[in-house]
């Protein structure tokens, strides 16, 4: 891709990056603030649409966003191997398995709200504490674990 410097219209198909308006301080981008990205990228420009706007191939996670850009807003990608991270293989054993089970109801209560109540229940979960209980709606926990209740609190 090339650039008209002084007019920026002169882009060819490649690679460019998106700028990202720090208008409104809406957080869209992950980071808020100085260390907010000014440009996000590099993304495809698939063509032109006008004379001084581009169509970029934006991810699934930026379909939210139209995807056509005034050159204004974008900037040149210049392809550097340092940019191409090598990430280490993990291997994954397929025995391995974490399971989470419920050991104990440690407190009821009922949320209201304004038509209706809500049986809810705290409950103490395997390999954690009792400060990390957590609260569960009881129909669900009677569901899945009906150990947790004996038949004489029903």
């Amino acid at each position: 891709m090339s650039i008209n410097i002084a007019g920026r219209w002169n882009m060819r198909w490649g690679k460019s990056f998106s700028e990202v308006s720090p208008w409104r301080g809406i957080l869209r981008f992950g980071k808020k603030g100085k260390l907010s990205p000014r440009y996000i990228g590099p993304y495809e420009i698939l063509e032109r649409v006008e004379p001084l706007a581009y169509r970029l191939a934006l991810p699934v996670e930026l379909s939210q966003i139209h995807d056509v850009f005034h050159v204004s807003m974008l900037r040149r990608y210049r392809s550097d191997p340092s940019h191409i991270l090598r990430e280490p293989e993990i291997e994954i054993s397929e025995g391995l398995t974490y399971v989470e089970e419920p050991t104990e109801i440690l407190d009821r209560s009922i949320k209201r709200l304004r038509n209706k109540e809500i049986p809810m229940v705290k409950v103490k979960w395997s390999h954690h504490s009792p400060r990390e209980a957590t609260w569960e709606v009881e129909e669900n926990m009677r569901e899945k674990y009906p150990y947790l209740f004996p038949e004489s609190v029903r």
